[in-house]
């Protein structure tokens, strides 16, 4: 006798033609499928030489960027010539980059971007004594044999003795600097010790030993404030080198047990995994319970407060819009508001779960599924290692190119300090051995490593190639597990009908006939966001401006395309699932994907939504419960440690920052539970597209049996006849 459909299959057949013509038929009976198809084609050969053929161009990028680039560029200071200290010929013995006018750099955006609009040189070694400029010019106008020349910091083609000029045409010339504090290299930049050895913030006129006050070139006092505003970014480095030796430190001292850590945090998301087949169950419908709970006792709260302000006369207060939002809370309509919504919303999700659920029942089903699928192919959860090297790799590599690219071109200049009156605008480009400031103060400096044109062509293809080849190994992560878990499935008798290797064979599958249809989707996904990388571009680019329309438009677009880039990554991950189980095309696969979920909407929605919910619950206790042990281990709180286990794995370390090894630990056991969980969760969708497919494409017969477990066919209300020769 056969079992009559529950109501989750029932409302699957209901199913009207006119809903059936728009996502399309029902896939029919093969009696020859038995699961993934060994006997396939290529598919998307075009987009596969393509893929190739790129990947060529990539090495062409690569060579040009390793023959042009030079990374010393970015590891060593630039001199306002663009020449690199302690590199370049000319400046080989000279390491250290020395400012003329240290307090113009407060108008730089930041030293670090090393753009400050003062004339800079490359010394051999940084002042080892503060200096002012102006009163050599008064010795020099008494006798000019008095004046101390060695002193002086000037250009490279400039001898300040034999130059014939005074001191101060010297100056205000931008030939030699006018005045410079005690300085120590930091970085190869000679930075004031008055920041190394605190200086005194409160003093408004810094002081040297000698009670001399700084002046510039034109006389004017070097306050303090100026000194301090120029100077905020590289106090910011000093502060950071001391704490980055303490962290190097802390990680020398803690390196064993952040390692051990993080494999206890892979035990425990394993051991989550196999769990999940009997507590997947009781996280649902507690996490339901407990929801429920509290919108009672919300409706109750607000019911309360109602009741107790509905017996004080509150007629004297008037309804009025206000900005305090205080004031509504004294009113006893808002309690009455928040108490029919809270039961509004209560009665939509009591409705909900009532007729969703078996829906629920079906997600819980696959989530226990996916896990009994994991244990039987262990090797499943080790295959996310292959694609995470590959891809730490494909970035090391694309960084390692960024950096030659970026250094490939030549140095560019432009005018800075220019006056108003100056026939030339700040900003504007300018030879650096031609240029003449005629005494105003304009100087020409050194900003970047640019020029060619088709450099920035070249950084635009290394950047698509990232995202294409990076979305590509992605894409082979999936569809590898896809073909794997599919064969879990469609063996009718598990585990005798799952075959040996599945991840090797699913693998072979999809880099002998399917490199094509994963470049195709990659590119898609690739091309999105590089859209997205440009908008945000153009985005920084008018942060200035005053044009709030173009700001608006580019907002929406922005939104836009995050929110398509999101969904081309769902219909990618299961026009994968199917690519991997039939062999077909990457654009047949997504539109078959796409119209199989179609026809069971209400089933995704669910499903998606109790996974997300299971998988995050599962990352945040794994995470969580290695949190807190990290927390009580690292403050030595943990007693029976000391006492049985440091003797063979060593005490606690000593350590500046307790949290530095306890947040490295978190952040890896983070990684690893979402290594771990995508799995899980490429192992639910899997089995549900097949579930689904099995749906369809069987009816329980002796010829037709379905190869769904018996819970979900409980569940679904179906049945497998029994063979009339068993009989």
């Amino acid at each position: 006798m056969e079992m009559q459909e529950g109501p989750d299959s029932t409302s699957t057949a209901k199913l009207d033609k006119k809903s059936k013509s728009k996502y399309g038929e029902a896939q029919k009976y093969d009696p020859s499928f038995k699961g993934p198809i060994q006997n396939r084609g290529c598919t998307d050969i075009i987009c596969c030489i393509l893929f190739i053929a790129f990947i060529a161009g990539m090495f062409v990028v690569g060579y040009f960027a390793w023959g042009n680039g030079n990374p010393n560029k970015l590891i060593y200071p630039t001199d306002g010539r663009g020449q690199i200290c302690g590199y370049d010929e000319l400046v080989k013995d000279k390491p250290n980059l020395f400012y003329f006018d240290l307090s113009d750099c407060a108008s730089a955006s930041s030293l670090l971007q090393l753009q400050c609009p003062t004339t800079q040189i490359c010394v051999e070694t940084c002042p080892d004594s503060t200096w002012v400029g102006l009163p050599e010019h008064a010795k020099y106008l008494l006798d000019p044999t008095s004046v101390d020349w060695d002193k002086f910091y000037c250009n490279y083609d400039v001898d300040a003795e034999t130059s014939g000029k005074s001191p101060y045409d010297l100056f205000m010339d931008d030939d030699c600097a006018s005045y410079y504090l005690e300085s120590k290299p930091l970085y190869g930049r000679c930075i004031p010790s008055l920041l190394v050895d605190a200086i005194d913030a409160a003093s408004d006129v810094i002081q040297t030993a000698d009670n001399i006050t700084l002046t510039d070139a034109n006389n004017n006092t070097i306050t303090g404030s100026a000194i301090t505003a120029a100077q905020v970014a590289l106090a910011a480095y000093l502060n950071a080198q001391a704490i980055a030796d303490k962290i190097f430190d802390d990680f020398s001292e803690a390196w064993t047990f952040m390692l051990g850590g993080s494999v206890i945090g892979m035990l425990i998301c394993f051991i989550w995994i196999v769990l999940m087949r009997w507590i997947a169950g009781i996280m649902v419908w507690l996490a339901i319970l407990i929801m429920f709970i509290l919108l009672g006792l919300g409706i109750y709260c607000c019911y309360s407060q109602y009741d107790s302000l509905a017996s004080v006369d509150t007629s004297s207060i008037e309804f009025e819009f206000t900005t305090e939002l205080s004031s509504y809370l004294e009113m006893k309509e808002t309690w009455l508001a928040f108490t029919i919504i809270l039961g509004v919303v209560t009665l939509i999700l009591l409705l909900l779960v009532i007729f969703l659920f078996n829906r629920i029942r079906l997600a819980i089903e696959l989530i226990k599924e996916g896990s009994r699928a994991i244990s039987s192919m262990m090797f499943t959860l080790l295959w996310p290692v292959v694609p995470f090297v590959l891809e730490v790799s494909l970035f090391a590599i694309w960084i390692v190119m960024a950096v030659y690219l970026a250094t490939s071109g030549d140095a560019t200049y432009e005018i800075a300090n220019a006056p108003n009156d100056y026939p030339l605008a700040n900003g504007t480009s300018c030879d650096v051995v031609t240029f003449d400031g005629n005494n105003t103060g304009a100087t020409c400096i050194f900003v970047e490593y640019a020029g060619d044109p088709n450099l920035f062509r070249m950084q635009i293809y290394s950047l698509l190639g990232l995202f294409w080849i990076m979305n590509f190994i992605l894409a082979l992560d999936q569809i590898v597990l896809a073909g794997a878990f599919a064969s879990y499935y469609w063996a009718f008798t598990k585990p005798k009908d799952i075959p040996t290797f599945p991840v090797s064979a699913s693998l072979w599958r999809a880099l002998r006939y399917h490199m094509g249809s994963l470049a195709f989707g990659a590119l898609i996904i690739a091309i999105i966001q590089l859209i997205r990388v440009m908008l945000d571009y153009i985005d920084s680019k008018l942060k200035g401006s005053e044009n709030r329309v173009a700001k608006f438009f580019l907002k929406c677009m922005k939104c836009c395309f995050w929110c398509l880039e999101k969904f081309m990554k769902f219909i990618n991950k299961n026009a994968y699932i199917l690519v991997a189980v039939y062999g077909k095309n990457f654009c047949t696969s997504a539109k078959n994907a796409f119209f199989l979920l179609m026809r069971n909407i209400v089933r995704v929605v669910v499903l998606n939504k109790i996974t997300t919910f299971v998988l995050f619950l599962g990352k945040l206790m794994v995470t969580s419960a290695i949190g807190i042990c990290c927390y009580y281990f690292f403050t030595g709180q943990i007693s029976w440690y000391d006492r049985y286990l440091a003797q063979y794995l060593g005490g606690v370390p000593t350590l500046n920052y307790f949290w530095v090894p306890m947040l490295v630990i978190c952040i890896l056991t983070y990684l690893i539970a979402s290594i771990f969980f995508d799995v899980y969760d490429m192992a639910i969708d899997t089995l549900f597209l097949c579930f689904l497919e099995d749906l369809e494409r069987h009816d329980g017969s002796a010829e037709k049996p379905y190869y769904m477990n018996k819970s979900l066919m409980s569940i679904a209300g179906k049945k497998n006849k029994p063979n009339k020769s068993d009989d």
